[in-house]
């Protein structure tokens, strides 16, 4: 059974998001503000993560950017709020997903489980410049042993990329192969991943060698 960490200060939702996932047999630690949750987190290391951005006191970036300092797993935002900004900023403090509310329980259950369902793949190691890339291992190493840390889903995204031998691929064709959903998906979760990948694989992220952008079409890989 995974565990699920939810960090909620709406009673009605928090209960509701519990009794959804014990059904599915998640085991479920529910906290009401950031704090909580992060205490929860700090004691038991989720296998996944649904925040809240508005939450008294500490906010739900701070609780993500905590999470994100500490481990990999997954970071699911959700928020009333829609703006451009907040989902960027949501997103670069760590977030791997971003949901806006009103939603749909069984959409955020999808999510989850794509996101849990991700796997390092079978494809065969390759070389990004001065770094050595193991699908099969998860990892990423520069020349001098040095390991470059990427998120599961960064490193899903590189991966696809490789995978597609040089090829153009569509937002639309990433968030169905990365995310695991394709008409509820948003393009800012592409844009800003991709940047966070450009700042860890690239050596200038503002003059990317590697990961080009094809206007009006989408990203591939160089090699």
């Amino acid at each position: 059974m995974a565990r699920i960490l939810i960090i909620e200060d709406d009673d009605r939702i928090r209960t509701a998001l519990r009794l959804m996932f014990e059904g599915e047999s998640f085991i479920v630690d529910a906290a009401a503000s950031a704090e909580d949750g992060i205490a929860m987190f700090n004691r038991q290391t989720p296998a996944i993560a649904i925040i809240d951005l508005m939450l008294p006191g500490a906010n739900g970036f701070e609780a993500c950017r905590h999470i994100r300092s500490t481990c990999d797993i997954p970071v699911i935002i959700v928020s009333a709020r829609d703006d451009t900004a907040d989902v960027v900023e949501g997103l670069e403090a760590g977030a791997d997903d971003y949901v806006k509310k009103p939603f749909v329980p069984r959409e955020l259950l999808a999510r989850v489980r794509a996101h849990l369902r991700r796997r390092p793949t079978g494809r065969a190691a390759f070389a990004l410049g001065e770094l050595r890339v193991t699908p099969e291992e998860g990892t990423v190493v520069r020349s001098d042993g040095t390991e470059i840390h990427l998120t599961a889903t960064e490193f899903k995204l590189l991966t696809e990329l490789a995978g597609a031998n040089g090829r153009v691929l569509s937002r639309e064709h990433l968030l169905e192969h990365v995310w695991g959903y394709d008409y509820f998906g948003d393009g800012r979760l592409v844009d800003v991943h991709m940047r966070r990948l450009r700042a860890k694989v690239e050596p200038e992220s503002a003059t990317p060698t590697f990961i080009l952008t094809v206007r009006g079409q989408g990203y591939k890989l160089v090699l």
